[in-house]
């Protein structure tokens, strides 16, 4: 193909009525159940947003982005409506093109996501590759990621507030914790829908190591990027490993290297090929959804992962847990036995 012949569409599954929760991590889901099923919680949220800066962010945007339609970043319009055809979303976010030198985007708001790409990221992506970025975006806008995100900036910024009142701190740290590790799977879960919107692997995996590289492949290689993340797996000695988890509590996102890998590693797994051959959750069947089911598939999400790492910590406290599940059964079989006997 010469150099500027254009590629021929290719075309994707639509996945019709598909619901967030094929996309999302186990961890991620249990949340998200839960969250739907406490009705008006969302519209206090919301009305929350709005008080706070919702209205501002968007005043901020029309006065110093561009925003995308048919005739601004005509291209991006495209594959918004490409990205929202394959997952089946009619209700499309408006976006915005940042100046900013850094590869980045997000989704912010409640009632009115907006998704805002950087204009680095929009230089240095190609077509294959924003659709990924785009239908991340719009996962976490479909699975109302901007809920918690709010939730999380609101409490990030009331900690120096907190901090004046007695146990405020904390509170307010447990919370936070708690909120950053969510807001780590939910990227996961968005990089899910990012790839069943774009349906193409390799364009996701080039799209993390153009981030954690700055946008650049000439230099690069798959296979000793993806040993990098079973590198950073495996770890070392309790002490990498307590470095990880100190690193890890600050973050809003996982790493770019450990994102491909997970990625790669649900890809494996067979979900992505069932999900695109038409066994997924359908949105009719939101409100039944178990949230007792969701918070079992979360527990056992963690422990397959404590099990399959490599991690001196995490196969300490897998071995822990372990040894305790079989101590806690030998006292109640001691207990019973002494029940019958009595």
């Amino acid at each position: 193909m010469a150099s500027g012949e254009k590629k021929p569409a290719r075309s994707r599954v639509v996945l019709t009525d598909i619901s967030s929760r094929a996309w999302e991590h186990p961890a991620d889901k249990g949340a998200l159940v839960a969250l739907r099923k406490l009705k008006g919680f969302d519209v206090l949220l919301k009305t929350m947003s709005g008080v706070f800066r919702e209205r501002a962010w968007r005043l901020t945007l029309l006065g110093s982005a561009v925003r995308v339609d048919e005739r601004q970043f005509a291209r991006l319009h495209r594959l918004l409506a490409e990205v929202g055809r394959s997952l089946d979303a009619t209700d499309l976010p408006e976006m915005y093109v940042q100046a900013d030198p850094m590869l980045g985007a997000q989704t912010i708001g409640m009632d009115k996501p907006i998704i805002v790409l950087t204009s680095g990221l929009v230089h240095h992506l190609d077509d294959d590759e924003l659709r990924f970025v785009i239908g991340h975006e719009l996962g976490h806008a479909v699975s109302g990621h901007a809920i918690y995100r709010t939730l999380l900036l609101r409490l990030l910024g009331l900690g120096g507030l907190l901090n004046a009142i007695p146990g405020g701190a904390i509170g307010i740290r447990m919370v936070t914790v708690g909120l950053l590790e969510w807001s780590r799977k939910a990227e996961l879960s968005a990089d899910r829908a990012g790839l069943l919107a774009s349906q193409d692997p390799t364009a996701a995996l080039r799209t993390h190591m153009k981030l954690a590289s700055g946008g650049t492949l000439e230099e690069l290689d798959v296979t000793s990027f993806l040993s990098q993340g079973a590198e950073y797996d495996e770890g070392g000695d309790v002490r990498e490993s307590l470095i990880k988890l100190s690193l890890l509590q600050q973050q809003s996102h996982p790493f770019a290297v450990v994102r491909a890998t997970e990625l790669r590693r649900w890809i494996d797994s067979g979900a992505y090929t069932a999900i695109l051959g038409g066994s997924y959750p359908r949105r009719a069947d939101d409100d039944g959804a178990s949230v007792s089911a969701a918070a079992q598939e979360a527990a056992a999400s963690y422990s397959v992962a404590f099990e399959q790492t490599q991690d001196t910590l995490g196969r300490l406290v897998h071995d822990l847990a372990g040894w305790m599940g079989s101590a806690s059964t030998w006292i109640n079989d001691r207990f019973r036995r002494g029940s019958e006997s009595a």
